[in-house]
């Protein structure tokens, strides 16, 4: 309680000062830009609360007060940039600061430096946020780091991307680019835990949360435990190809060990192609990857994933004006299907063979585009669930900006992937100062 005290003091403390009248902060901006530092941010303060009774999770969901800084300098070789969240979180159980699960006082987004060795090379090093592909909020081939509890609890769309912490090289010869990231210490997604959110636990045949965390073996030995992703691509007419590589692990724990019953990251190896660019009038995209467990090619271990292809087609076009529709079709075919039943037990639930999923995204922009109204949603006929995100922000001035929104699950079965969440609908809202 000691902790959390000190913090909300300083995150007051710190919410000041960016809107303190007077010649300090002139005197403080004078200084930066003699410098050459660009600093820039925001203070967000959220708060959520659970629509249904949930007998595993409180029934606040959102409360924070958080305090994002953005610090950059600009050189003729390189670029530096430090980008930090200082957070107060009424939620959390967990407390200690932990800069890979993003808990605690500090999340570090951010802290890099961006090289420029060569006319045709880029080279970034350090915590930063990666991400390719041609999927809205549907992910293939961006084998990066996600935080499905923030994008689940009502937090800006933009932390829904957790951040690496890698290198990352990007080559411009006249052919093709090639962009390769290498991370020498596996990141997982910050995945659903249990600590926020409660969800199907298959080991209890029941949906459980807080009572029962999951405590995941995440591979961590630096230089063994790595991962590789590779992007190849250019424009050909109006189209950008990609072709992709991934080895390293699956990102959320989808294994789990016989022995002691905690969750485990298999090994992974991935590979897929995509396809982007202008159709009658707007932009259609196309995305594939085979997913190869590589602890279990057979599909007859019941503790590993099976190997599984992905596809995703995708349509966006405006409508009228200010208003912006996205289409999406996702399908997930499990490979080795007869054996993967086969190794279940009597009781326990199954996935089917295939798995698909319908988005769409509707924007609508009013009030001389100060006032952003936005729909997502996801529904998945195969597993008879849904998941709708409606939003709504206004900008009240250059500075200030209030929203509100949802995030709605529904589904006919508790273990399937959004009905397992059905006890977490929630509503929230958000004000945010940006200097």
């Amino acid at each position: 309680m000691k902790t959390r005290f000190k913090a909300a003091v300083l995150i007051m403390i710190c919410t000041l000062i960016p809107v303190f009248p007077g010649n300090a902060q002139g005197l403080g901006e004078s200084i930066l830009d003699q410098l050459g530092i660009d600093v820039h941010g925001f203070v967000d303060l959220r708060a959520g609360v659970r629509t249904q009774d949930d007998p595993y999770e409180r029934d606040t969901s959102l409360g924070e007060v958080r305090i994002q800084t953005d610090i950059s300098k600009m050189a003729d070789m390189a670029t530096l940039q430090v980008r930090a969240d200082f957070l107060y979180d009424d939620v959390s159980q967990d407390t200690d600061l932990d800069l890979e699960d993003g808990t605690g006082e500090i999340d570090l987004r951010e802290a890099n430096v961006l090289f420029f060795p060569f006319g045709l090379m880029d080279i970034k090093i350090g915590r930063q946020i990666l991400t390719w592909g041609t999927g809205d909020l549907l992910f293939i081939n961006d084998l990066f780091p996600k935080d499905w509890q923030s994008f689940f609890v009502g937090r800006d769309e933009e932390y829904l991307k957790a951040p690496s912490d890698a290198f990352f090289i990007s080559l411009f010869p006249d052919f093709v680019s090639i962009d390769v990231a290498y991370t020498p210490r596996f990141d997982s997604d910050r995945y659903i835990s249990g600590e926020r959110l409660s969800f199907w636990n298959p080991m209890l045949e029941r949906r459980s949360g807080r009572d029962r965390i999951v405590d995941a073996n995440r591979p961590d030995e630096w230089f063994e435990d790595d991962e590789i992703a590779i992007r190849v691509y250019r424009h050909v007419g109006g189209y950008q190809l990609a072709l992709y590589g991934y080895n390293g692990f699956w990102k959320s724990p989808k294994g789990m060990d016989p022995v002691t019953a905690n969750a485990t990251f298999p090994k992974l190896w991935a590979y897929g192609a995509s396809l982007q660019g202008p159709l009658s009038n707007g932009i259609f995209s196309l995305e594939i990857g085979h997913y190869i467990s590589d602890e279990d090619k057979s599909g007859k271990d019941a503790f590993v994933p099976n190997s599984e292809v992905r596809l995703l087609a995708g349509y966006e076009r405006e409508m009228a004006r200010n208003l912006t529709a996205r289409l999406q079709y996702y399908v997930e075919y499990m490979q080795d299907y007869d054996n993967y039943r086969a190794s279940l037990g009597d009781n326990q639930k199954t996935r089917d063979e295939d798995r698909h999923v319908v988005t769409l995204r509707l924007t609508k922009l009013i009030f001389n585009q100060n006032m952003i109204l936005s729909f997502f949603a996801y529904y998945s006929p195969s597993d008879e669930d849904a998941y709708l995100r409606p939003m709504v922000k206004y900008k009240l001035t250059d500075n200030w900006l209030v929203m509100a929104g949802g995030n709605i699950f529904a589904g006919e079965e508790d273990h399937t992937f959004f009905g397992q969440f059905a006890k977490d609908s929630n509503v929230y809202g958000a004000v945010r100062y940006s200097f």
